[in-house]
């Protein structure tokens, strides 16, 4: 059960984290070359791709949660850094990301052009965003301080 939970939580992690990552650094560039309206559908639906992905992402935690208890892993200081990790990238999603997306598209929608400092503020949380995962694919795979010898 531990290497079916175990896969789960990978390929989640890969299918869901992953688009968000790339949509979202994709978004700011998208949104300063929008000048047009087939420019305004790409940021549109890079947009899109963040929230819906996002939602399904909430069962990566779910399903890590599940693993390391099938592990007896859960007090273990790796987790409990990745377990914070997750929670700061997901609140760095909900509470800038997505509303700076938002913002810049009914900029967009209204026909003015996404302005340098709002695209620049939202690559820095999108990047800050996927530094954090990638730390926690980091803890995932190194677990200092593990004895599996991994």
């Amino acid at each position: 059960m531990t290497k079916l939970l175990l896969t789960l939580h990978v390929l989640a992690a890969i299918m869901a984290v992953g688009p968000v990552a790339v949509a979202a650094s994709m978004f700011p560039p998208a949104a300063r070359r929008a000048d047009g309206e087939a420019a305004v559908h790409t940021v549109r639906l890079l947009h899109r791709i963040c929230r819906v992905y996002s939602g399904i992402g909430i069962a990566v935690p779910a399903l890590g949660f599940a693993t390391a208890a099938a592990m007896g892993v859960l007090g273990s200081g790796w987790l409990i850094a990745s377990i914070t990790l997750t929670a700061v990238a997901a609140g760095l999603l909900i509470a800038f990301v997505l509303p700076h997306q938002d913002e810049l598209l009914v900029e967009l929608d209204a026909g003015r052009p996404a302005e340098r400092p709002v695209t620049v503020r939202l690559a820095m949380f999108t990047g800050v965003f996927n530094l954090l995962w990638a730390a926690v694919t980091v803890l995932m795979i190194v677990r200092p301080g593990s004895t599996t010898g991994a």
